[in-house]
C-alpha cells in the first residue's frame, strides 16, 4: 500500500474568498464553496487544496520567528515580475522583508504567506 498526498486544508476566516484568489491564481478549479469550507484542483488531477473556516483566524506573521507559521507554499512561474503583478491584482499583497530578488514572498487574502520563483531555477 502507497500512501499518497491528497489534499492541504489551510486555515481561514472566508473559505469562498480563498478559493477565489487560489483558483485564479493557480488556473485550478473550484469543487466546492461553501461558508465552512471550500476545494479546488487542477484540471490533470494531483492534490487539491481545501480551505476551512475557523472562527477568530489570525494570519501567521511574516517574518516569522517563533516558527509558529508552520509551513507555506512555493510556486514556480515562467515570468516572476508579471506573475508577481497578477497576484497583487487578485488581491495578493506583498510582504515585508523580501528575501532577495529570485524569491518573492507573497500574503494572500487570508494572511498565509506564499513564494514565487522563477520555473527556471526550481
Amino acid at each position: 500500500m502507497t500512501t499518497e498526498l491528497k489534499m492541504t486544508t489551510l486555515d481561514c476566516a472566508d473559505p469562498r474568498a480563498e478559493a477565489a484568489f487560489w483558483a485564479e491564481l493557480l488556473g485550478w478549479s473550484v469543487l466546492a464553496a461553501e461558508d465552512e469550507y471550500a476545494m479546488l484542483a487542477p484540471a490533470g488531477g494531483g492534490p487539491a487544496l481545501g480551505f476551512g473556516r475557523v472562527e477568530g483566524y489570525e494570519a501567521p506573521a511574516w517574518p516569522n520567528p517563533h516558527g509558529t507559521k508552520q509551513f507555506h507554499l512555493d510556486l514556480a512561474c515562467d515570468d516572476l515580475a508579471a506573475e508577481e503583478q497578477r497576484a497583487l491584482a487578485l488581491g495578493a499583497a506583498l510582504a515585508e522583508p523580501q528575501p532577495g530578488d529570485t524569491w518573492r514572498v507573497l500574503l494572500d487574502p487570508a494572511g498565509h504567506p506564499f513564494c514565487l520563483t522563477d520555473a527556471a531555477r526550481w
